[in-house]
């Protein structure tokens, strides 16, 4: 959650109290003692809430979708047991790096999908089978999920992905070549295509 227990108590050694949470943190990951670890970063599109599970990337949040009301999305959806703990997202920052340095093509992590069911997740397994750089309408998704009429489905699941950017719901465009929406906000979803164009 993100009330932080060491808000109330007076910092008497910023360095001490550094160390204090690394080591409260690390004793509780060796004790199986968080569910979903996360960390912000900040990146191009301004930052990101990341999340993990023991499976995998569970979540990644614009901070216009409200960090604190993912995190309470993931306390509620998966377990109450969630830590700022980075060290579990440190390949993830570290692709993320890469990928907006041009560096990096796709993503190479695991992902843990427990927040998506049913044709949104079908939506989002075919994703990352659209080209870096190139896009797909959201009827050529439809097809592409098994549901050719599902295109307004096909919408919805891009607005609900818990994983963009990782899981490229941002090469989703509109028959006519326009943006559409995306949960990052209009100019988040251009820097990224720009990006992916221009390598």
């Amino acid at each position: 959650m993100t009330d932080d227990v060491f808000d109330p108590l007076p910092v008497i050694d910023r360095n001490a109290d550094r160390r204090l949470r690394a080591r409260l943190v690390d004793a509780a990951e060796r004790h199986g003692l968080v569910d979903v670890a996360y960390r912000t970063v900040d990146s191009p599109v301004g930052p990101l809430l990341l999340a993990a599970t023991e499976a995998g990337l569970v979540r990644v949040a614009f901070e216009r979708q409200d960090h604190d009301a993912a995190l309470t999305s993931l306390a509620e959806l998966v377990s109450p047991r969630v830590l700022r703990a980075p060290t579990r997202l440190e390949s993830v920052v570290r692709q993320l790096e890469e990928y907006f340095s041009g560096s990096r093509r796709a993503f190479e992590v695991p992902l843990d999908f427990r927040l998506s069911k049913g044709f949104r997740r079908a939506v989002l397994d075919h994703l990352p089978d659209i080209r870096y750089g190139a896009t797909e309408s959201y009827a050529q998704v439809a097809t592409a999920a098994g549901s050719p009429k599902a295109v307004r489905a096909v919408g919805s699941a891009c607005a609900t992905n818990p994983l963009p950017l990782v899981v490229p719901c941002h090469r989703v465009v509109r028959s006519d070549g326009s943006f559409g929406q995306y949960a990052g906000g209009e100019d988040a979803k251009r820097l990224l295509l720009d990006l992916e164009a221009a390598r």
